[in-house]
């Protein structure tokens, strides 16, 4: 009896965390309908939006820049010990440019602003309505998701995707200097090599994955800091959340988006 009482009561508990599950997914869903709702619909507060520009794009250039660069300079040394056998010149430029424009230069990039912007989001959002913030401004007439949330999704994608270009131009510049300084490669070839194997579809798909990455991070932070509770606990748990799995669906999107392009 007791070991039926026992499986009754983990059914239970996974059902119930199931349909909790599958209830936050239609609450998110809505949540990310009603702000691109409020993206399109004026007034629009440039002020608020050109602040959150200069947050997101000029405040992580350093942490992007330094992530893509010694990325470059760790993916070219590491291309020039595993195809020694081959023509290095080449293959060492051409597996630095692709892997950086195709996939290390969004993923990095959006995985860096995931965890300093988007964490900043949710705590932000979270700490106005644990405070009763959020509740004020619906009283003072001004709508929140409006005011609060449509400005850091449009700056998200307006800065994502200049971050991952500036991060791919870095990411390739590291390679440059090892490749040059370090595995002492002729300079004309490399650049030639570089720029022949530079491919529009590489930089349309980085840009594409990098205003997915954009609406992913602003979304999913936005929506855990708006509906944050339980105080402190609750803001903790709002940014934790948000950084968690704004990673998790940068790394799962970043496949389907290349196997859309690729597959």
């Amino acid at each position: 009896m007791n070991l039926i009482n026992s499986i009754f009561k983990i059914c239970g508990t996974t059902g119930q965390k199931f349909f909790k599950f599958l209830s936050n997914i239609g609450h998110f869903f809505i949540f990310f309908i009603t702000a691109i709702f409020w993206i399109f619909r004026p007034p629009w507060y440039f002020k608020k939006i050109f602040y959150q520009i200069i947050d997101i794009g000029y405040f992580s250039l350093p942490v992007v820049g330094l992530t893509t660069f010694f990325s470059g300079m760790v993916l070219a040394l590491q291309t020039y010990n595993g195809f020694s056998e081959l023509n290095n010149e080449t293959t060492v430029a051409r597996v630095v440019l692709t892997s950086i424009t195709r996939e290390l230069g969004p993923v990095l990039t959006g995985l860096m602003v995931a965890g300093r912007i988007g964490a900043k989001m949710a705590a932000e959002i979270a700490t106005m309505r644990v405070t009763e913030q959020i509740d004020a401004l619906g009283t003072l007439g001004t709508r929140p998701m409006q005011y609060l949330i449509a400005p850091k999704i449009i700056a998200s994608l307006i800065c994502i995707p200049v971050l991952v270009l500036l991060g791919n131009t870095i990411g390739i510049l590291g390679g440059y200097i090892i490749a040059i300084f370090k595995l002492e490669f002729n300079p004309s070839i490399y650049l030639y090599a570089t720029v022949e194997y530079l491919q529009w579809i590489d930089i349309i798909q980085g840009t594409v994955k990098a205003a997915i990455f954009g609406l992913i991070i602003s979304m999913v932070s936005c929506y855990f800091g708006f509906n944050a509770t339980k105080g402190a606990e609750g803001v903790g748990y709002a940014t934790t959340a948000s950084v968690v799995i704004s990673s998790v669906m940068i790394l799962t999107s970043t496949y389907i988006i290349t196997a859309l392009f690729f597959g």
